[in-house]
């Protein structure tokens, strides 16, 4: 992951604004065994197992997949997941996929570390695992795909302190403890402020259990137990509403400033109503449509993902640049009606620094 720059330094809102992040590295894959080979078949099915349904960071992931197995035209999705983010609910979704035999498995893992038997057992009968967003602490699977969270983390904190003016107590509303995606963003967050912001005060971290009205009570706790409390961060899309509906019922919207990441049609509603200040939207839609393609090339080509590890963009958005359709396309949809299929590319980037540009821009 990218590493920061330990520099206390004040950061222009141009520069804020105008952040994308970039990350990746490349890893050697040994070739796969154990998996059926496949590259005769005319067609293939994909199993893709969400972290949870009814989100729509998944929603949007999933609409770019379909998108991009319908343009190839050989490639079946099949798409399911948990009613809540939990390894307990996750486990048995993948066990009952396995007996179904897909030619492949595209699956965001709920848990780092508990995940990694039952994604074993899917390829001890040899069907290949593809992670994307969340992953698991081994190499067993095909590869990843996801956003840099580390650096997503830290442009969070670098966007709450340009609104906070670099001085105040600021805390994070987390999800679940032990996925990898919001570790590595309170990750960012924490090094960020710790290195770069020394006038800024970091409460630490609650946890939401990815439940809205959780991180609605927790946030509305913390502002009564720090009525200066200057800014929020939220890790993911739920950790966001519940913060920022506590914000709202509050009235302080506009005074304690917010950073959500994700960019739902709630999120975007409350960055237009003033009660979040700046949203990370990430990119689901090409992680989708990055994983269908890796899917397929290793289905017809039998040959191991070099390298291992991809990743998509990240694009901050604002009030003042959400009508930009550069912009407006990362914004995740509620269904897959109006998605167009993007030509996201698989990309595997040096370790580089988020780099200032004029816009906001995708990767």
């Amino acid at each position: 992951m990218n590493k920061g720059s330990g520099v206390c330094r004040r950061m222009s809102r141009r520069t804020v604004l105008g952040a994308t992040v970039y990350a990746g590295a490349g890893m050697a894959l040994f070739a796969p065994v154990g998996f059926r080979v496949r590259a005769k078949q005319d067609s293939f099915t994909i199993a893709f197992i969400q972290g949870v349904i009814g989100d729509n960071f998944y929603i949007t992931m999933d609409c770019g997949a379909q998108a991009q197995a319908a343009a190839l035209g050989n490639i079946t999705v099949d798409t399911q997941g948990p009613e809540r983010f939990d390894q307990t609910l996750q486990t048995p979704i993948l066990n009952a996929v396995v007996q179904s035999g897909p030619d492949a498995i595209m699956m965001a893992p709920n848990d780092r570390q508990g995940m990694i038997a039952p994604i074993q057992a899917a390829i001890d009968a040899g069907i290949p695992v593809l992670c994307v967003d969340t992953t698991i602490d081994s190499d067993i699977q095909l590869g990843d795909v996801a956003t840099d969270n580390v650096e997503g983390g830290r442009l969070a904190a670098r966007g709450l302190a340009e609104e906070i003016g670099g001085a105040g107590k600021v805390f994070v509303v987390n999800t679940i403890p032990g996925i990898s995606t919001t570790d590595m963003r309170e990750q960012g967050f924490a090094e960020a402020i710790a290195n770069e912001f020394p006038d800024i005060e970091y409460l630490g971290q609650e946890y939401s259990n990815n439940d809205a009205n959780v991180a609605a009570q927790l946030t509305s706790a913390m502002l009564q137990a720090n009525p200066d409390l200057s800014g929020i961060f939220g890790t993911n899309l739920f950790s966001a509403q519940g913060a920022a509906a506590a914000l709202r019922q509050a009235g302080l919207q506009g005074q304690v400033k917010m950073v959500g990441f994700d960019a739902g049609p709630t999120q975007v509603q409350d960055l237009r109503s003033e009660v979040v200040d700046l949203l990370i939207a990430q990119h689901p839609g090409d992680i989708g449509e990055i994983a269908i393609q890796l899917l397929h090339q290793f289905l017809t080509t039998g040959e191991p993902l070099d390298p291992k590890e991809f990743v998509t963009g990240a694009t901050i958005v604002t009030r003042d640049n959400i009508e930009d359709p550069e912009v407006a396309r990362y914004l995740y949809v509620a269904d897959c009606a109006a998605y167009e299929l993007a030509g996201a590319e698989p990309m595997a980037a040096p370790e580089m620094e988020a780099t200032p540009m004029a816009e906001a821009t995708p990767a």
